[in-house]
């Protein structure tokens, strides 16, 4: 298979978009697009207005077409259903079989699968009326099933990209393997998450699961001369999986050896009130900031007057904020978990712990506290390690070449 030219656009899908977690989606999408791909923009559900502050956020939201508002007209899902039906009444109904074949057990499931098929209308109306000649969705769960059906009603081929974890603890729930061996190609973030793509695939399938990483524009992050080499930075949703709370501990051991050192956490979310709950029960208060929400450029800022990023996550894929904090020339503290040691190289562009292990964080933590010389090189070693091998301008590229050859011809990456 040779790369040709597309005939049409690419639809990008997703649960949710742009959304404030997930702003790699929206720089991936802009990197596809520099490299002369042209990309429609599609979501199931559409967020707040008032969720987005960044420019680039709500430019993305008003040129985005969203599943759900538009069917919650009646006159729109039937008619997006009625030209399914007089367009092909077969394809229509073996689509149809098709949602409830893949449905898990129990009849509120079959209920969420004929939800995904009348959504599956309204998007493949959509797809046709844009001419779109490839459907793109991130995330294997709810959105892809809606992906697979509105591609079937289409008749365009369909991928998706997988970050993990939590899709393979539930993978019969969403019918990961039927997913991947309908796919025309599958994209994994990692080496990791493509070996569990594997393990829940037919041997045929491993071929067309390419890698492509999430990335940054290493040309965005900077580092501010000062400091005390103490600074410490949390990126990212306050969620329990994120080990939030484990850091507040953390912190309040490392301050008896640095008693001017600083954490600052950046996001919000459920665990924020047991994290902020925590810190003043130690007496943390003049140590630890829990700053909220911050824009790109505000986390720009936040890494470029900090000393180290640390995450300890008790899942995770690979978070951007690595990527982030390693252009930023700062060294990562992170749990040793999934593909996080594909980038998090121990001792080199920081520290990758044993997840849950509270003295051997604290141990890290200080370690890079007392030697700043190791700290910097190791901040160094990460922003070469960024632009190599995770700058979304290269990673678009090469998910545009995929999109053009229809897969990735036995590659793993370019």
């Amino acid at each position: 298979m040779t790369e040709t030219p597309l005939t049409g656009p690419v639809a990008y899908l997703t649960g949710d978009y742009p959304k404030v977690s997930h702003t790699f989606i929206l720089r991936e999408v802009q990197a596809v697009r520099a490299a002369g791909v042209e990309v429609i923009t599609c979501s199931i559900r559409q967020p707040p207005a008032s969720e987005f502050k960044g420019q680039e956020e709500i430019a993305a939201r008003a040129e985005t077409f969203y599943v759900i508002a538009t069917a919650k007209n009646p006159l729109r899902l039937l008619a997006a259903h009625g030209r399914a039906i007089l367009r092909g009444p077969g394809t229509w109904a073996s689509t149809l079989a098709l949602a409830i074949r893949m449905r898990s057990p129990g009849l509120k499931a079959l209920l969420w699968q004929l939800f995904y098929f009348l959504e599956a209308g309204v998007l493949a109306n959509h797809l046709r009326q844009k001419r779109v000649r490839h459907l793109h969705n991130h995330f294997a769960n709810s959105s892809c099933s809606v992906a697979v059906l509105a591609a079937k009603l289409a008749e365009i081929p369909f991928s998706f990209t997988e970050h993990g974890p939590a899709i393979f603890f539930e993978v019969d729930r969403w019918s990961l393997p039927e997913k991947i061996a309908r796919a025309k190609f599958v994209v994994a973030i990692t080496h990791f998450c493509r070996a569990q793509l594997m393990l829940f695939s037919r041997p045929a399938d491993w071929p067309k699961i390419a890698i492509v990483h999430c990335g940054v524009t290493p040309g965005a992050y900077r580092r501010e001369p000062g400091g005390n080499g103490k600074r410490i930075a949390f990126v990212g949703r306050l969620d329990p999986v994120k080990g939030a709370l484990l850091l507040i501990e953390a912190m309040a051991e490392v301050l008896k050896a640095h008693p001017d050192a600083t954490l600052t956490l950046a996001g919000d979310g459920p665990a924020r009130a047991g994290a902020e709950s925590r810190a003043r029960t130690l007496g943390l208060e003049g140590s630890v900031r829990f700053a909220g929400f911050m824009t790109q450029g505000q986390v720009a800022d936040l890494l470029a007057n900090s000393d180290m990023l640390v995450l300890p996550s008790f899942a995770e894929g690979l978070p951007v904020v690595y990527m982030e904090a390693l252009a930023s020339r700062i060294p990562v503290v992170a749990s040793r978990v999934a593909g996080v040691q594909e980038l998090v190289e121990d001792g080199v562009t920081g520290y990758a712990v044993p997840p849950g292990d509270l003295p051997t964080l604290v141990e890290r933590i200080s370690r890079l506290m007392d030697n700043p010389n190791a700290a910097r090189d190791m901040g160094l070693a990460g922003r070469s390690a960024v632009e190599l091998e995770f700058d979304i301008a290269q990673e678009g590229a090469w998910l545009a070449q995929l999109f053009r050859q229809g897969g990735p011809e036995g590659r793993l990456r370019p």
